[in-house]
Formats: structure tokens, sequence, C-alpha cells
């Protein structure tokens, strides 16, 4: 699924957090989005979310979806929901459900069977760590590491063609890490969907996007195309990693 960015434009008083004239995110993408605190990562993936409205502009998904030529503004209708799949924050999850709760009630409202759901959780058996599934505790009660587990688990249970995760590796521990850069990489290359992650962590990023977008005042600055990590060492230099 294609997603392009339009005249998009969103500000918090004074402060313009987004304010991208057009980017193009093409259809297969794994696309790493980078950028110091504050420079409009997350209120980015909001505004695709349709979660906050912008002041100006829009974000239009195209593709092909159950044998039908899509092409949509995402706030004019939820249709995308079908199939975008995303984890922002904790606030996605239900924290006084089970996390056995919470998948199957994710899979309930998306129209997947159990034994279908069964066959979904069994790929990440070695990400959750038998810390996760038929422990009968509440979500709120879990880890940090472990709720960013339900929450990434979570957005990809309908297999989405377009998946968002902000800050996907925080909380994890390096197991963990190295498991999700697996499981994104492998879930990319195989159902050819459009991957949007977030991140501090230059390294996690450079090892499996393609692609990376630099922020900076809301405005993508550079367009770099990652080959074999080059663009490590242009991201370290621009934050001056060295120095």
């Amino acid at each position: 699924m294609e997603i392009r960015i339009q005249n998009l434009k969103k500000t918090f008083g004074e402060k313009v957090a987004v304010d991208i004239a057009n980017y193009e995110i093409h259809s297969g993408d794994m696309l790493g989005l980078v950028g110091n605190n504050g420079a409009g990562k997350s209120t980015l993936f909001r505004l695709i979310l349709d979660l906050i409205k912008a002041d100006n502009g829009n974000v239009v998904m195209n593709g092909h979806f159950q044998d039908k030529d899509i092409e949509i503004d995402v706030k004019t209708t939820e249709d995308w929901k079908e199939w975008t799949g995303a984890f922002i924050d904790e606030s996605f999850l239900i924290d006084y459900l089970t996390p056995d709760e919470y998948f199957h009630f994710i899979a309930k409202i998306c129209g997947i069977a159990n034994e279908q759901l069964e066959q979904h959780l069994s790929k990440y058996e070695h990400f959750m760590n038998g810390e996760l599934i038929g422990q009968k505790k509440l979500i709120r009660n879990l880890s940090a590491g472990n709720k960013q587990k339900v929450g990434i688990i979570a957005a990809m249970i309908q297999q989405p063609q377009v998946l968002i995760l902000d800050e996907p590796f925080n909380f994890l521990d390096p197991s963990s890490q190295n498991a999700i850069k697996h499981l994104l990489k492998d879930y990319n290359q195989q159902t050819g969907a459009t991957i949007l992650i977030s991140s501090h962590n230059l390294n996690h990023t450079t090892d499996i996007c393609p692609r990376i977008a630099l922020l900076e005042n809301g405005v993508i600055i550079r367009d770099i195309q990652n080959i074999d990590n080059s663009a490590e060492k242009e991201l370290e230099a621009y934050f001056n990693i060295n120095d």
C-alpha cells in the first residue's frame, strides 16, 4: 500500500510539529523515521493514523486490497483500518485484560478465527519468551518491555498491509530487539507490506530499513537510500555521535 503525504501541516500553538509539502512512501517500503526529540516523528504517525487532525493537507493511501483498487484520504473514511496495524504507545492497550484476552479481542474485531489466531501467535513464541501467553497476568502489571511486545504482536494480528510502529525497540532486552528486527524484516519480505518505524536507535534502524527519512522541526530534510547500512555514517555525522 502506497502512502502519499500532501501539504501536511500541524502546529501546536507557535510550535510547528509537522510541515511536509510532498512525500511518497512506496508500496512495500520499509521506512525508518529518525530525528531528535520534538522532530515530529510521533506527530506524523498520529496524522497518518488520523488520531489527530491536521491543520492543512492530507494523507492518502493508494493500492490494491481484496481485489479492489483503493485510493482514500484517511480523514474521510475509516476503511484504511482494514489493512493497517499500529502501535504507538500504551494507550493502544486495554490494560485490564490479560495478553491472551487482548489478543482474542483484537482477533474478534478483525474477524479472525481462534485457530487462525493460534497459528499466528505461534510465530512469536521466541519473541514472547514464555512470558505472555497463559500467565494470567493483567497487561497493566507487565513490565514495560512485555507491554511493548503485546502492542507489537497485536498490531500484526490481522497481517496488515501497512504497519506503523513508534519506537518498537524501546524497553526490549537485546535478545528481544534482535528478534523483532528479524520478525519485521521477514514480514516485509514475505508479505510486501509497507512498514514505518521510528526509533532513536540508529543501529537498529539502519539494520532493517532500506530507506530512512530524517526529520528536523517537522520537515523531512533528507530522504536516504540505505544500502548495506550506508546511511549509518551520514546519520552519525548529523547527530554528532562521534564528536
